[in-house]
Parts: structure tokens; sequence; C-alpha cells
């Protein structure tokens, strides 16, 4: 058998080394951006150790996305648009619109890759004043304006921020400080405190 033969018969070697560019790999940052914005916040978390977890060159992060701030704001990838939020608080009684709301907020954060985003958003806000006023104008210009104008009456606009401010309190109280009882009460225990309270600020 000649060289050449053997050569042809040899299995090709796979290739090792980190990921080229491809149709996956911004993907694989996103996930490797969220699962390192949440265990870190923003201010620790860096360009080079996102491109090491997802296995690609720090180059390609900046090819793809620019800087760090633009790489979290697209990491970020909100579960659901405001206006859905808008929609589910006005749809239905009018005198269930805080346990709707309460029920709704509380399902979604049972799943892991929306309370992932969750907890890198409230740790980088709080570290990062850049970054908390970005989401300030994208939470008030999205849903506070929007949710205000539909609610009408007496200081909607503040009513419609309270909302928010017990909605985000919870989330920290429940995940990031991890108070107890409130870290291990189930939704359901949970629903009627703040669902009453939401209720207060939306309105019959």
């Amino acid at each position: 058998m000649s060289e050449t033969e053997e050569t042809a018969k040899k299995p090709a070697q796979r290739r090792t080394g980190r990921r080229p560019g491809g149709a996956d790999t911004r993907g694989a940052v996103l996930e490797a951006a969220r699962s390192e914005f949440a265990a870190r916040g923003y201010e620790r978390s860096s360009m080079r150790g996102i491109a090491r977890v997802a296995g690609v060159d720090a180059a390609l992060l900046h090819h793809y996305f620019g800087s760090k701030e633009q790489l979290f704001l697209a990491a970020l990838d909100f579960p659901i648009e405001p206006g859905q939020v808008v929609q589910l608080v006005l749809s239905g009684e009018p005198s269930e619109r805080g346990e709707r709301l309460a029920r709704f907020v509380l399902a979604l954060w049972e799943q892991p890759e929306v309370l992932d985003r969750l907890l890198a958003v409230l740790r980088t806000a709080v570290g990062s004043e850049q970054i908390a006023q970005v989401l300030r104008e994208f939470m008030v210009g999205e849903l506070i304006v929007r949710l205000a104008a539909e609610l009408g009456g007496d200081q909607a606009e503040l009513r419609a921020e309270l909302v928010l401010s017990q909605i985000i309190g919870l989330a920290v109280a429940r995940y990031v400080i991890r108070a107890e009882p409130i870290a291990s009460a189930t939704a359901d225990e949970l629903v009627p405190f703040l669902g009453a309270t939401l209720q207060g600020y939306l309105g019959n």
C-alpha cells in the first residue's frame, strides 16, 4: 500500500482549541455572558473571562458586540416584551390585576434561565451607575410610561413605578439577600400578599 493510500485511510484528526466564528458562536457567547454576569456582576466580569467560558477568542466578542456594555445589553434578552406586561395587567377583571401580575412574575422567576438574567440585571445595576441608567431609561420608556397611560387616574406614573419597585424589592429579598422566610416561601404563599400590595397601586 502506498504512502498516499495509507494517509487517505487514516481518520481525520479532530481540531482542538478555541471555537471559530460560526452560526452558533454568538449564542454560545451570550449564554456564557449571562452565566458570568449572574455569578460575578457587571464590574467583575470581563470580556476575556466570558470568552474563556464560551471557548472563543476574546477578539470575537469585540467583533460581535464592540464593548462589554453592549454585550451585557444583548445578554439580558428580556424574556417578555413590556407591552405584554401592560396587556396582562389590563386584561380580565380590574379587581384581579394585582394577583394576575404577582402570579405571572413569580412563575417567570421559577424558570432558571430567566432567574439568571434577573440576577445579572440586579447585581450589575447596583454596581454600575452607567448600566443602572440604561436600565432606568428602558424601564421608564418601555414599561412605566405605557402602563401609566393605560391606568390613568391620579399619579398614575408614580403608581406604576411603585409596582416596579415592589417587584424588584421582592426579587432582591428572595434571590439576592435570601431573607427568610421569603426565600423559602412558595409562590402560592407569596401571591396573596404581593397581589394585594400591587392591587393597591394598580387600582380597582
